[in-house]
């Protein structure tokens, strides 16, 4: 048994699991706290790192690729103070941040570990929901099986014009971040499954845009957001096609064809549903005429 308590929280290791608890400081950042403990098996770990500095160091935990559905959806661009996989460190207890690491690494030998190489399924769970991110522009909800977003005062007309949109996870292809930072405003992207057209994010239906005054509420309603999503899609190195919800159990199987069946229909419908979004898009200005038959075409040619 290894542990090391600080400030920012505590990591214990019993041989094949590591626990990392958030410290309840003040000074916490909120997308630790609303994550609380979590339990990272031994599986899922790739290597871990003590940085030593002047007046303290830095534990830091590197997970497998795929194995995090936090860590994908973010793609390392959580700073350290929100980030649950570091942990500073006093200088006073570098020895004990030392024989963590060492424990860690052992047994990540002795386990035979393929820590070069991407999990075939998340090794840890997303994020449970429903779950709420509230940008400059407007809110997005997820209950685990939709997404909803609704306008608010500071959106541009086009977006108020086409009311509140609601997007069905079997129709999402993938969800984009861009952080906040100085004065440049952040977003959240949901993009739907088709052709992608590339529409700015303030005028785009399924793109909350985030202010950055608040910096740290939107990183963690982001990241966490943006985690119980990516838990729910299909995982990288899985069959394409969505997944099934996370909260529910499969029921009786059914045949190949059936199976079959139900996607074409699925696909079909998001076709449909795309070429309305596109026809809207385009009678509110946003898309050109040219970028509107480029992408009707594209949309056409999947049928």
């Amino acid at each position: 048994m290894a542990e090391l308590t600080q400030r920012d929280g505590t990591w214990t290791f019993d041989g094949s699991v590591l626990r990392l608890t958030p410290g309840g400081g003040r000074g916490v950042h909120p997308l630790r706290t609303a994550l609380g403990e979590l339990t990272v098996p031994l599986a899922a770990v790739a290597g871990i790192s003590y940085e030593a500095g002047r007046k303290g160091g830095r534990l830091r935990l590197r997970l497998r690729a795929a194995a995090d559905p936090l860590t994908q959806a973010t793609g390392g661009v959580l700073p350290d103070a929100a980030d649950p996989y570091t942990l500073g460190v006093e200088k006073d207890r570098s020895g004990a941040a030392e024989y963590l690491v060492d424990e860690v690494r052992n047994a990540l030998l002795l386990d035979e570990v393929p820590v070069d190489e991407p999990a075939d399924r998340y090794l840890l769970p997303g994020p449970p929901v429903p779950l709420t991110l509230n940008g400059s522009d407007g809110r997005a909800t997820f209950d685990g099986e939709q997404i909803r977003i609704e306008w608010g005062w500071g959106a541009e007309e086009t977006k108020k014009s086409s009311g509140p949109r609601v997007l069905a996870l079997a129709d999402l292809a993938r969800v984009e971040w861009l952080k906040s930072g100085g004065w440049e405003s952040g977003w959240v992207r949901f993009v739907p499954k088709g052709p992608a057209v590339f529409v700015k994010p303030s005028h785009d239906p399924y793109c909350v845009v985030l202010w950055g005054l608040r910096e740290a509420r939107e990183t963690a309603e982001s990241a966490l957001l943006l985690a119980a999503v990516t838990a729910r899609l299909p995982h990288p190195a899985g069959p394409a096609g969505p997944q099934l919800s996370l909260d529910k159990a499969p029921g009786p199987a059914t045949g190949q064809a059936a199976q079959h069946g139900a996607r074409q229909d699925a696909d079909h419908d998001a076709l449909l549903r795309r070429l309305r979004e596109l026809a809207e898009l385009h009678t509110a200005g946003v898309l050109t005429d040219e970028e509107f038959s480029a992408a009707k075409k594209a949309v056409l040619d999947r049928f």
